[in-house]
């Protein structure tokens, strides 16, 4: 099993200095990611977020939407790229929808 704080640190700490502590008594952490010029996101990440890998992808995910929207860049490339295949991966596209 994959251990979550493990997962967020990789995903952020090559660009990032990367803070998870602990937030509520129900389990929730607070990610606070930081460069040189201060703090540049604030995530809160309930338990059920951390403790599930669909939806914590999903979380690191959408904070690097954000994060790369901020810096200027181009939403539907950085969309495209969080969602293309990893290398020996396959998607199908969604049931039901018109090609």
């Amino acid at each position: 099993m994959n251990n979550p704080f493990d997962q967020i640190s990789a995903a952020f700490a090559p660009e990032y200095r990367v803070n998870l502590s602990i937030e509520r008594l129900d389990g929730s952490i607070m990610l606070t990611l930081s460069d040189d010029s201060g703090v540049v996101a604030k995530r809160l990440i309930s338990q059920a977020q951390r403790n599930d890998p669909v939806r914590l992808q999903r979380v690191i995910d959408s904070i690097r939407l954000g994060l790369a929207i901020e810096l200027g860049q181009n939403p539907l490339e950085v969309l495209a790229a969080l969602t293309r295949p990893a290398h020996g991966e396959r998607r199908f596209p969604a049931a039901g929808l018109a090609n």
